[in-house]
């Protein structure tokens, strides 16, 4: 598998997923851009909780990137409370969600498709927010991501990021679903590493996803080392996540471009 480029990987797995219906690839309907026009919007960064309505500056004009953050989802719903939006995603078919959308309701966004590790597409200090939900576990190194993030924000700017702990990432996925948490991998992790050959071969067989678990060194420590100053956070449960029943297995950060 020394071949194997993970992100050209996840970007056909994305367009898969699209196709298949997952729950991340689902449109806002015409009702919730409806409200978002009226001021009435929420979204989320990790999969249950709503991002506090304080973490976001006035949306009215604001220059917003949505970052690996396609699907139709959140990014709709900051068009249509005003604000000028560009969505960065690897996957096509999740990007033309976002268009859909767009189409659909009458609102202008801007759609790029590439790495959320690479933002060369756009120049330095050209955005005043970057909504960064919870999908940098799909990529090998999330320091570039927050070294990116900070470039192409302004003095001031404002980076929302969703992230999963690592933790995590320790669990036999077989006795997870067996209803057992069972230690077995390291952290940091990744499939490519950690998982057998045959897991490893059925994964990329079955079209899904390759998985990364950061470290919380590299997660938050990386947002520091870029230059941000982390000005609040929280985490979160999903009932879906075994996980969840002794600790809350996502997080959200808000921090700021000194």
């Amino acid at each position: 598998m020394s071949d194997l480029d993970p992100r050209d990987h996840n970007r056909r797995a994305w367009d898969r997923l699209v196709a298949r219906g997952n729950r991340w690839t689902v449109p806002v309907g015409a009702a919730e851009i409806a409200a978002a026009r009226r001021g009435e919007w929420s979204v989320v960064l990790t999969p249950t909780r709503p991002v506090p309505r304080d973490w976001f500056p006035p949306l009215a004009g604001l220059e917003l990137l949505g970052l690996a953050s396609a699907g139709g989802q959140q990014c709709p719903i900051f068009a249509a409370a005003g604000a000028r939006v560009t969505v960065l995603d690897q996957s096509d078919a999740q990007l033309a969600r976002d268009r859909g959308v767009a189409e659909r309701e009458g609102l202008e966004l801007r759609t790029v498709q590439g790495d959320m590790a690479d933002l060369s597409a756009f120049a330095d200090a050209s955005f005043d927010l970057v909504f960064h939900p919870c999908s940098n576990g799909f990529v090998p190194d999330v320091r570039p991501v927050w070294r990116e993030a900070y470039r192409v924000l302004r003095p001031g700017g404002t980076l929302l990021a969703g992230f999963v702990n690592p933790v995590l990432y320790l669990f036999d996925e077989a006795a997870e679903a067996r209803g057992e948490l069972q230690v077995r991998h390291t952290i940091p992790y990744s499939d490519l590493a950690q998982l057998s050959a045959e897991e490893l071969a059925k994964r990329l067989a079955d079209g899904e996803p390759l998985s990364f678990g950061h470290t919380l060194e590299d997660q938050i420590g990386g947002q520091i080392a870029a230059g941000f100053a982390i000005t609040g956070f929280y985490e979160d449960g999903w009932d879906e996540v075994l996980l969840s029943r002794h600790l809350a297995p996502f997080a959200a950060t808000r921090a700021r471009r000194e």
